[in-house]
């Protein structure tokens, strides 16, 4: 069970890039920093209207004179102040991620950016040498890894209750998208802008979060893949609304993933299977309690979270209430900000050995989720070619 007497000396000071009034994530990034009281958010330049963004923050409880017109304001005068931010989450639009992430490690800040974390690989690469060099935690906002559930497959995974694993399915396929919403609706249409979303629409917004779990789940590493994809909303192109991946895994294995905006009545449709030598898994996030479980020649299984059965919780991803309770998004992304908290702390303190034991979506994530888009990319442009994950 959630340890609610884990305290740091003191809260993570903690400002905030985009985010503002009417954004969903922002939203989900506050509500799970704020869960466990390991951050205080003391800045932000929410908005890029200026006063909109001040308005917002004071209604937050933040200091009016610490709503700053922009992050490079921000980032310039919070080093200054001895009560300044020590880490700074990203909520902006893909074409900003590199910039802004790259200012705020300059500026000595602990980084949480949403992905995909930028552009290209190479982009990727060099902030994760700039956290290197400044000593800072870099995470990257993969926020359904924060399941206890996906914790108790890997577990499983990890100490062979599947056997060496042959087969991994991936989708993320809702329907929202079936009609061209983009016309009316702000937050879809930077999103198959490739000026503002980059290369890829579904693939970076939806298949990049089942791709991770699959990584985090399993630690198997790509070798090569082929990708088809389809702009069934003319408009749409060159970014895709339909994407299918096949994947070749070093070892043998091998993989498909489904990413869709057009899957039309569909909610969400976030599943993972992993398929052994003796059984399978499969985890949904409509259903996120529960981890459905098949041996062969056995009777299916549904291991409920929060039970006795269980391998035990992940210390920093872990159940907040007993069994039968429902826990949902909030919950992941509260438990992934606790890691970030602990991380950050133990950086802080140089306390490498601490730093090096605690689980979080890093940069190595993000880099390997942007790896995937530029594959994808090289392949579907090339009629589907097979291409090497490298």
């Amino acid at each position: 069970m959630f340890n609610e007497e884990r305290r740091l000396a003191a809260p993570i000071r903690w400002g905030m890039v985009g985010g503002g009034r009417g954004s969903e994530i922002g939203h989900a990034h506050r509500a799970g920093a704020a869960r466990d009281g390991l951050f205080q958010l003391v800045a932000g330049a929410f908005d890029l209207d200026v006063e909109r963004g001040r308005e917002f923050g004071g209604n937050l409880g933040v200091d009016s004179a610490r709503c700053y017109a922009n992050y490079q304001a921000m980032f310039e005068a919070e080093p200054q102040r001895e009560d300044g931010i020590q880490a700074v989450s990203i909520a902006t639009p893909n074409g900003t991620h590199f910039a802004i992430s790259k200012a705020a490690l300059e500026a000595g800040l602990h980084v949480i950016c949403e992905k995909p974390l930028t552009f290209t690989v190479v982009e990727s690469e060099q902030l994760k040498q700039l956290a290197q060099q400044k000593g800072r935690v870099f995470a990257v906002m993969y926020g359904y890894s924060g399941f206890p559930m996906l914790h108790q497959a890997r577990e499983m995974i990890k100490r062979g209750d599947l056997g060496e694993v042959r087969i991994i399915n991936m989708q993320f396929a809702h329907g929202f998208h079936n009609t061209a919403v983009e016309e009316h609706s702000p937050g879809a249409k930077w999103r198959m802008n490739p000026e503002i979303s980059g290369p890829t629409y579904v693939l970076g917004d939806l298949g990049t979060h089942t791709f991770h779990m699959a990584q985090m789940l399993t630690g198997l590493e790509v070798d090569e893949l082929c990708c088809m994809r389809q702009s069934f909303i003319a408009s749409r192109s060159p970014l895709e609304d339909n994407a299918n991946v096949m994947m070749k895994f070093k070892g043998g294995a091998v993989g498909t993933l489904w990413a869709s905006s057009v899957n039309a009545g569909s909610m969400h449709q976030q599943k993972i299977r992993v398929i052994g030598e003796k059984a399978s898994i499969e985890w949904w996030d409509e259903q996120p309690n529960q981890l459905r479980y098949e041996v062969q020649g056995q009777p299916a299984q549904v291991l409920e979270r929060g039970m006795g059965y269980l391998y035990g919780d992940d210390p920093g991803v872990c159940s907040r209430i007993g069994g039968g309770h429902a826990e949902g998004f909030f919950e992941s992304w509260a438990n992934l900000y606790h890691r970030y908290a602990l991380a950050m702390d133990a950086a802080n303190r140089d306390d490498t050995e601490a730093l090096a034991g605690i689980w979080y979506p890093s940069v190595d994530d993000g880099i390997q989720g942007v790896r995937l888009l530029e594959c994808c990319v090289e392949s579907a442009d090339s009629h589907s070619k097979w291409v090497k994950f490298d």
